[in-house]
C-alpha cells in the first residue's frame, strides 16, 4: 500500500524551524518500518517543502506555503491506499484523515495496526 503518514508538522511550533524539523523527524521515524512491512511510505512534506521553496515562500503560512502545503497531501490522498495518523494535535492531519475516510481508505493510528504486505 501507498500510505500517507499524517501528524503534526507546523502545529504547536509557533513556526519555530527547529520544532518543525523535529516534527518532520517524528513523521519520518515510521517511514522505514512501514517500508519494511512491505509498503510505500509517503509524507506530504517530502513533496511540499521543495515546491514551497521553488514557489518563493519566505515563511510558513505565506501565500506560496498555503498554495502548496495542504493541497499536495490532499492530491496524494487520491493515490494513497491508507493513512497512518500519528498522535498529536494537527488540523492538517485531521483533515487528511477526514478525506481518507470519505474515500473509504483505512486509517491506522499506530504502526502495529498496519498489516504486513501480502507476498506477491
Amino acid at each position: 500500500m501507498l500510505i500517507l503518514i499524517a501528524g503534526p508538522y507546523r502545529s504547536g511550533t509557533n513556526d519555530d524551524a527547529v520544532l518543525m524539523k523535529q516534527n518532520l523527524e517524528k513523521l519520518e521515524s515510521v517511514a522505514l518500518p512501514l517500508f519494511r512491512k512491505g509498503h510505500i511510505p509517503f509524507i506530504g512534506e517530502w513533496m511540499a517543502l521543495p515546491l514551497i521553496k521553488l514557489a518563493g515562500s519566505q515563511q510558513p503560512g505565506d501565500k506560496a506555503w498555503e498554495e502548496i502545503q495542504y493541497p499536495i497531501a490532499h492530491r496524494m490522498l487520491e493515490k494513497c491506499d491508507a493513512v497512518l495518523r500519528l498522535e498529536g494535535a494537527s488540523k492538517g492531519a485531521d483533515e487528511d484523515v477526514k478525506k481518507a475516510r470519505e474515500r473509504g481508505l483505512p486509517v491506522y493510528y499506530s504502526l502495529e495496526e498496519v498489516p504486513e504486505a501480502s507476498a506477491r
